[in-house]
Order: structure tokens, then C-alpha cells, then sequence
């Protein structure tokens, strides 16, 4: 059996940094060829998963919309795991986030590292 190639996309980027919109273009990319793509949300970047906020962000004209990019990695079973203190130093519970997005500390993010997954910060 051969076990699947894992990539942690560690994202702390937000709405005033188009690397975001590469971010995720990049976490898409991943799913689509083969890879386990976990998306590790930190500082700014945890404002991607406030419900509403991407469908108002267009940071590339040349890119989909970041709503779109979102709903796709997930759909394609990317996961999605936000940093707790970023998340709540916004003010942000869990219920304002993606019902997809798993608050969570560094630890499952590391898991996968030493699981062997190739990590890239944006």
C-alpha cells in the first residue's frame, strides 16, 4: 500500500497580501496533484475562515475568487486548521468561523511534519 505524500500550507497572510491568493492557489494545486494538503491558518491569515469575510476579497484579478479557492480545496478534502490565540485575539469563536475549520494548536500541524509532510509558509 503506498502511503500519500502529506503538505502542510501554513498561511499568515490576509486580506492586504496577495501571497494569500498564492497561498491557496498552491494548497489547490497540491490536492489536485495526489497530495494530503492541510492549510495551517496563523496570524491575519485566520481571517480567511470568518464566515463572509473571503466572498469580499479579490486579491488577484487573475485568480478566483478567494471563495472559491476555499470552497474547492475543502471539497476536494483539503482541511483546514486555525490557530486558537489568533483566532481569539480578533475576537473570533468557533461559530463565526467555516464549519470546516478546526481551531487547533501547533501540535496537529507538527504531527504531520513528523508524519513527513513538506511544509511552505505564506
Amino acid at each position: 500500500m503506498t502511503e500519500s505524500k502529506k503538505l502542510v500550507v501554513l498561511i499568515t497572510c490576509g486580506f492586504n497580501d496577495e501571497r494569500a491568493s498564492v497561498a491557496w492557489s498552491v494548497a489547490n494545486s497540491g490536492i489536485n496533484t495526489g497530495l494530503e494538503v492541510t492549510v495551517f491558518l496563523a496570524a491575519s491569515g485566520v481571517d480567511w475562515v470568518r464566515k463572509g469575510a473571503a466572498e469580499v476579497a479579490q486579491l488577484n484579478p487573475l485568480d478566483p475568487p478567494l471563495s472559491e479557492m476555499i470552497d474547492n480545496f475543502l471539497a476536494s478534502g483539503g482541511k483546514i486548521l486555525v490557530c486558537p490565540p489568533c483566532a481569539r485575539v480578533r475576537g473570533y469563536r468557533d461559530e463565526d468561523l467555516l464549519p470546516d475549520a478546526s481551531v487547533t494548536g501547533s501540535p496537529a500541524m507538527h504531527e504531520l511534519i513528523k508524519q513527513g509532510a513538506a511544509t511552505l509558509c505564506f
